[in-house]
């Protein structure tokens, strides 16, 4: 009888190893760390703040590579706009051939047009109605307005990263740095020096303000035409003095 009571024993004991050695269910995977992880993080951020912005002025500066030329045409403008809904308006104060010129959307206004007033002699017939992506409109811009200021930013970079996080193709380079004594997070992204339509382009750079966690710089460059070359400047933007919530109205933009 002892001896049964003791094969029962070590039975159970047998069993209860077993079932102790049985590895746990297999949690799903987690994300594998990615270069992307820290851009991303910055852009999460810089979403989360633009959230709380109602409207917001600065002074842009924007230096691009417009089609057929070969250096890049900067302009000084005076920029308010209006997050619900999307409005814009901007004055040109530099080149001295645009100064003068203004230009004015709302979203859901004008049958989805803007409001222009050219610069010169042709501003005192007051505004004219133009479609966004008129020719006209074009000449001295890679973007149209309805692609203009700092949320429509966050919205293509939140694509354009999470998909190179994907593609696992990008080089980052994160730092601190002060951009028009503004103490800001630099953020370079770089790809394959061989464009093979995946990048739009070679190199971009991202100033991140560490206070209010919005860019303040955009940075984008072509791919490099020689080993060492990293790439000639296509489109620059800065927001210079930016003001967050300053109340403004209705007149600012309908014009």
């Amino acid at each position: 009888m002892a001896t049964t009571w003791h094969i029962r024993l070590a039975g159970l004991l047998g069993l209860g190893l077993l079932v102790g050695a049985t590895p746990p269910a297999t949690s799903p995977a987690a994300k594998a760390p990615s270069s992307m992880d820290e851009p991303l993080r910055l852009l999460a951020e810089a979403r989360k703040a633009y959230a709380a912005v109602d409207d917001y002025t600065c002074t842009l500066i924007k230096r691009e590579r417009l089609d057929g030329q070969s250096v890049p045409t900067e302009s000084v403008i005076a920029m308010a706009v209006r997050a619900r809904p999307f409005s814009v308006n901007l004055r040109w104060q530099e080149p001295r051939d645009l100064v003068g010129q203004e230009a004015c959307y709302v979203e859901g206004k004008n049958n989805g047009k803007m409001r222009v007033r050219p610069a010169g002699a042709l501003g005192a017939l007051g505004f004219i109605t133009l479609d966004p992506n008129d020719a006209r409109a074009r000449r001295n811009s890679r973007h149209a307005i309805t692609e203009a200021g700092l949320g429509n930013l966050l919205e293509r970079y939140a694509v354009h990263w999470e998909e190179e996080r994907k593609l696992n193709r990008t080089t980052v380079h994160v730092a601190g740095y002060e951009y028009n004594k503004r103490r800001c997070v630099r953020v370079e992204t770089v790809h394959p020096a061989k464009n093979d339509g995946q990048f739009s382009f070679y190199r971009n750079v991202v100033y991140f303000d560490k206070e209010t966690h919005l860019p303040v710089r955009v940075e984008c460059y072509d791919w490099p035409r020689y080993e060492g070359d990293k790439g000639e400047a296509v489109e620059v933007y800065s927001y210079v003095n930016l003001r967050l919530n300053v109340g403004l109205g209705d007149a600012q933009f309908n014009k």
